[in-house]
């Protein structure tokens, strides 16, 4: 016969079940978005013409030493990385509180 959980039990599985790993969202969402600058400025580099990336180039008032070249997407890759990271921190954290009221 199997027991079934008192209310408290039930509970606890069920936060621990919803429960994110803060750590793993942060890692993700930050590669993601760092991988997304670097993939969208190599493909403006590859792709060449007269003004190559002249949107994606105004990220240098946001990210110094940014610039729409293979250097300068590695640059972004990194500043990108960091701010999806801090991004995907908060939002599993903010998440994870929300579901353990």
């Amino acid at each position: 016969m199997v027991d079934s959980l008192n209310s408290g039990e039930e509970r606890l599985v069920r936060r621990t079940a919803l429960a994110m790993a803060a750590q793993s969202v942060a890692v993700s969402m930050g590669l993601l978005c760092g991988l997304g600058l670097f993939v969208a400025t190599n493909f403006l580099v590859l792709r060449g013409g007269e003004n190559v990336g002249a949107h994606l180039g105004l990220l240098a008032a946001y990210f110094p030493g940014y610039r729409v070249t293979f250097l300068g997407s590695v640059i972004g890759f990194a500043y990108a990385s960091l701010i999806g990271y801090f991004t995907g921190l908060a939002i599993a954290t903010i998440y994870n509180r929300m579901v353990s009221r």
